[in-house]
């Protein structure tokens, strides 16, 4: 059974750093594009970042862009999110998310489509930002 589980979540002061862990069991990440996802109270949940399964294309939402970095160790089957400078708004709950298998190297397409392609989800870690 394919499962994801997100850790590392937690309260911030605003201008901190997190970094999260998105943990695969049940199968391998090498041949899957993780998207990490986040939903605020009172919001529609919306995309944050892309990794392509070799790590060497990435998405980022405008709103994450410069201070979010996605990064992969297929060896340890985990993908992570490092977060810095983080402020108030990041506050929400984080999702990742497997799309795949595949062999796509670049993943613009998979993030100009969404959630679409995403089958896979874990639970979520919540980030608090907060002083």
């Amino acid at each position: 059974q394919m499962q994801l589980v997100e850790s590392g979540g937690g309260l911030v002061q605003p201008g901190g750093s997190l970094m999260l862990s998105c943990a695969a069991s049940g199968f391998t990440l090498d041949y899957y594009v993780i998207g990490w996802f986040r939903q605020a109270p009172g919001k529609e949940r919306e995309g944050v970042s892309c990794i392509s399964t070799s790590g060497d294309s990435t998405r980022y939402a405008d709103s994450v862009k410069g201070r979010f970095t996605s990064s992969r160790d297929n060896a340890k089957n985990t993908v992570y999110l490092q977060m810095n400078s983080v402020k108030p708004e990041d506050t929400a709950l984080y999702y990742c998310a497997a799309a795949g298998p595949t062999d796509i190297t670049t993943v613009q397409d998979v993030w100009l489509l969404g959630e679409l392609l995403y089958h896979t989800w874990g639970q979520g870690t919540q980030v608090t930002v907060s002083s």
